[in-house]
């Protein structure tokens, strides 16, 4: 059985060509009604367009680039859901680029992407939507992009983002772990070319001068978003004479290594060492104990910058003014089975 076409959709609904094809594009020029029935008629025949030959038929791009570099696995799935279900409810394609965002020539990379798979904009995942340069670069060429970035405001720079306020959610971690008696709190970094790991450890010496804790350097060490570096740095600090009583992984997968550096070291966890992490991936809920954290809605965050993207096509298409202002999101405590008070200390309230 053949797939339906824009013409077996337009004979349905007793439309024209370029009428169906204004409901496709969401145009707003075309009467309610008239779009009632045109999208009646696209889902009794199950119509889909193809973005790829859409826009080989027309002058406009109708394919959206995901462009990251991410050790991460659950973090990217998750980006990439969001993207993805952005860009089906709006009948635009999905191009995923993952690169290397030390590369030199990263920018060059771009700008031949966006030509060569005929996108009509990008989004920038971290690191690479927090490079100066490359966001100069990317504008000089006229490529539109939607900016997925840490910061505690809209940065207000001139270029569109979705900002995540990672700062104040590792003050809340940190305050937490404090409030149950701990004063030695180890700290774990994510890798420095992120944004997010400087407004996390941000939050953290925030929390303790605001409690008047002292901080010792030797309980922060430096690292990168992964299991293997949180397995490592927690051994440095359990093996230190004075160890910590807690220690705060910049996200989810080096508080698991820590987890199991703990495990393989015989060490009790909450009871002798309490845990948390951050972005609450799958498996903060399914270690043992479950990983105190921070949740950050990586999915809808990426589902918004895409959708934001595609309104300010759309609108610029219709010669329209394109979204005034910046969308944050606020990352939330979860409290789990990691962390617990510290022995022989009533908790804070």
């Amino acid at each position: 059985m053949r797939n339906a076409t824009i013409k077996d959709v337009a004979e349905q609904a007793g439309v024209s060509l370029k009428t169906v094809s204004r409901v496709i594009n969401n145009e707003p020029s075309v009467h309610a009604r008239t779009r009632e029935k045109v999208q009646r008629a696209i889902e009794a025949l199950d119509y889909r367009p193809d973005p790829s030959a859409r826009s080989l038929r027309s002058t406009r791009a109708y394919a959206v680039g995901l462009v990251y570099d991410n050790p991460n696995a659950h973090y990217v799935i998750s980006m990439q859901s969001g993207v993805l279900a952005a860009c089906r409810a709006n009948g635009y394609g999905l191009q995923i680029h993952p690169c290397d965002s030390t590369s030199p020539r990263l920018a060059d990379e771009l700008v031949s992407l966006a030509a060569q798979a005929r996108l009509a904009g990008m989004v920038l995942a971290p690191p690479m939507s927090e490079k100066p340069e490359l966001i100069r670069r990317l504008t000089a060429a006229k490529i539109p992009f939607m900016r997925i970035i840490s910061a505690r405001k809209d940065p207000q720079d001139g270029y569109p983002c979705v900002y995540v306020d990672d700062r104040d959610a590792a003050y809340a971690i940190t305050e937490h772990l404090i409030q149950l008696g701990h004063t030695r709190i180890g700290f774990l970094w994510g890798g420095r070319d992120h944004r997010s790991s400087p407004e996390r450890y941000q939050g953290y010496e925030d929390a303790l001068k605001d409690y008047g804790i002292a901080l010792d350097r030797k309980l922060i060490l430096p690292g990168d978003y992964s299991f293997d570096d949180g397995f490592r740095g927690a051994r440095k600090l359990l093996a230190l004479k004075d160890r910590p009583t807690a220690i705060f992984g910049s996200n989810d997968e080096i508080a698991a290594g820590v987890l199991a550096a703990a495990h393989s070291g015989g060490i009790s966890v909450p009871w002798e060492l309490s845990i948390a992490g951050f972005e609450d991936s799958p498996f903060s809920k399914q270690s043992w104990p479950a990983l105190t954290t921070a949740r950050q809605a990586t999915e809808e965050i990426a589902h918004h910058a895409a959708q934001r993207l595609i309104g300010n096509l759309q609108r610029e298409a219709n010669g329209e003014p394109l979204e005034e202002g910046n969308e944050g999101f606020s990352p939330e405590l979860v409290v789990r089975g990691s962390t617990a008070p510290l022995r022989g200390t009533p908790a804070k309230r």
